[in-house]
Parts: C-alpha cells; sequence; structure tokens
C-alpha cells in the first residue's frame, strides 16, 4: 500500500483515560480525521449539509481491524498516514499507521475497507473518479 496522506495532531488531555494514556476508541477517531481531511483534499464534500451541499455519495466503513502496539500519553502529538490498497467497484481497502510524532515508535497499525453508498438510499456505488484516479496514481492493484 502506498502512502498518500499524512495528518499531525495534538493529543488532547480529553482523549486520555484512566491509565493516564489515550483511550483505544480514539485510535479510530484519529483514523477517521485522517481519512476526512484526505477525502477532502481530494475534493470530495463530505459534509451532511449546512453551507456546502449534502454528498450524493459517502463512503462508509465496512470493516475495520486494529493492532494496538504501543501506549500514547499526553502531552503529544501523532501522526496518521492514510494508504490505498485494492480498489473495488465500490470498495477501497486502506491501511493507516498511528504514529508518535515526529519521529517516534508505531503505536498502532489499521486497515479499513470504506463503501461508498448513495446518500440517499445507502446503496454501494461505484467509487468517486477522483478516488479512482488517486488509487492508479498510487499504483494500488486492481480488484
Amino acid at each position: 500500500m502506498k502512502q498518500v496522506h499524512l495528518t499531525v495532531m495534538p493529543v488532547r488531555w480529553g482523549d486520555l483515560d484512566a491509565y493516564g494514556h489515550v483511550n483505544n476508541t480514539l485510535y479510530f477517531r484519529y483514523m477517521e480525521q485522517a481519512r476526512v481531511e484526505w477525502l477532502e483534499a481530494l475534493g470530495l464534500c463530505l459534509s451532511p449539509g449546512g453551507t456546502q451541499p449534502t454528498a450524493p455519495a459517502l463512503p462508509v466503513v465496512a470493516r475495520i481491524e486494529c493492532d494496538f502496539l504501543a501506549p500514547v500519553s499526553a502531552p503529544a502529538q501523532v501522526a496518521v498516514s492514510v494508504s490505498l490498497g485494492r480498489p473495488g467497484r465500490s470498495s477501497l481497502e486502506t491501511a493507516h499507521e498511528i504514529r508518535l510524532h515526529p519521529d517516534g515508535p508505531v503505536c498502532a497499525r489499521a486497515r479499513v475497507v470504506l463503501v461508498w453508498t448513495d446518500a440517499a438510499s445507502g446503496r454501494p456505488v461505484p467509487l468517486p473518479d477522483a478516488v479512482r484516479a488517486q488509487c492508479d496514481a498510487a499504483g494500488a492493484p486492481s480488484a
């Protein structure tokens, strides 16, 4: 898989649990934030309304698995990468790596399958052209 995006974000005090490290559920939020930033950088609208029009198709998480390798405490910053794997007709395999920023250890690795769905019906739709083009540019293997 080839990395296509990197997000750096602070670890907030509220991210910590009673043990003084980032709660495992927050790793999924960090990955979500990185994915959203990547998709917005491609020009895709993910807004559910408000000042921007609602997107006709939205990615949903169909599968996620995460290996937690090291705890994260505050104060710290984490770097969360987005890498692309195999695109399908309406799905895309992605991977994330969360590490302490700037040069710390890898704290978690995850694989995520996204499925693009019609915002109104919830039915799968083909990948957006911008996503497919980035998969091609990244050399992601075809399904």
